[in-house]
C-alpha cells in the first residue's frame, strides 16, 4: 500500500509540475493586458481547479464542504485553517477575482510565481516585520476596492492535525478598518496531504465554512477572538473522524 501510494504521489507531481510550468507560460504571455479578475480566472481559477482534478485522479484526494451558502456575494476576508498545500489551492475556487497575503520570495519562482505576479497577490517582505501589517493593511484595502476577496492563513505557518496557533492579527486588523466581513474556514487536508510528506491518503477532505462575522463596531482583538473560538470549535468537529473517499 506504502508503495502504491508513493507511485500516485509520483504520478500527481510529474503531471503537477508539467502542467505547471505550461500553464505558467502560456499565461505569462496572453494574459497581461487583460483587466484583474479575468487574469485570475485564467491564471489562477483553471490553474487550481486542474491541480486538484488531478489530485483527485491519481492520489483520489476530494472534498466535503459544509456552509457553502455561507460565502457572500462581495468581496470579503477569508481566515483558512493551514495544514497542507491543499487548501492553498482549494481556497482559489471559493471567490474570484481573490488576492492572497504570501511571502514575497514566492514570486521569484520560475514560471509559476511570474506568472502569479499578474494576479497582485499581497507578497509581504517577511524579513521586516515591523513594517509588514501596515503594508498588508495599505495593500489589503487596495484590493478590497478593487472587488477582490482577501484570504490568508492566520496561524502563520502548516501545522499538523490536531494543532493550533494564536491567530496573527492582519485579518482581523484589516476587518476592523474597512468593515469587511470575515469567514473562516476550517478544514482536515493535513490527513490526506500531509505538510512535507510525498505521499498522499486518499479520501474526502472535511471543510466547514463559517457564516460571515460582521466587523462592525469591533476591535481587531474581538474580531480574532471571535473567528479563534469558531475555528477551535469546527476543528474539533472535523478532526476526530476520517473523511470517506468521495
Amino acid at each position: 500500500m506504502r508503495l502504491l501510494a508513493t507511485l500516485r504521489a509520483a504520478a500527481f507531481y510529474t503531471g503537477y509540475a508539467g502542467f505547471t510550468v505550461i500553464w505558467a507560460t502560456l499565461s505569462l504571455l496572453v494574459v497581461w493586458p487583460l483587466p484583474l479578475a479575468h487574469r485570475f480566472r485564467v491564471v489562477v481559477g483553471c490553474w487550481t481547479r486542474i491541480a486538484l482534478w488531478w489530485l483527485r485522479v491519481t492520489c483520489g484526494v476530494g472534498v466535503r464542504v459544509r456552509g457553502i451558502e455561507n460565502l457572500p456575494s462581495k468581496p470579503c476576508i477569508l481566515l483558512v485553517k493551514h495544514q497542507s498545500t491543499w487548501e492553498t489551492l482549494w481556497v482559489q475556487t471559493l471567490a474570484s477575482p481573490q488576492t492572497t497575503l504570501i511571502k514575497r520570495e514566492l514570486l521569484h519562482i520560475p514560471f509559476w510565481g511570474w506568472a502569479y505576479a499578474l494576479t497582485r497577490p499581497i507578497a509581504i517582505d517577511r524579513a521586516a516585520p515591523g513594517t509588514a501589517l501596515r503594508q498588508f493593511i495599505e495593500l489589503g484595502k487596495d484590493r478590497l476596492r478593487r472587488g477582490m476577496t482577501v484570504t490568508l492563513f492566520p496561524e502563520g505557518t502548516r501545522l499538523p492535525p490536531g494543532a493550533s496557533h494564536k491567530f496573527h492579527r492582519g485579518g482581523a486588523a484589516l476587518a476592523a478598518a474597512t468593515g469587511t466581513p470575515v469567514v473562516v474556514i476550517a478544514h482536515n487536508a493535513g490527513t490526506f496531504w500531509p505538510a512535507r510528506q510525498f505521499a498522499k491518503r486518499p479520501g474526502a477532505v472535511n471543510v466547514e465554512i463559517s457564516p460571515p462575522f460582521d466587523p462592525t463596531g469591533k476591535k481587531s482583538s474581538e474580531i480574532n477572538t471571535l473567528c479563534e473560538t469558531w475555528l477551535r470549535e469546527a476543528m474539533a468537529r472535523i478532526e476526530p473522524g476520517p473523511g470517506r473517499p468521495s
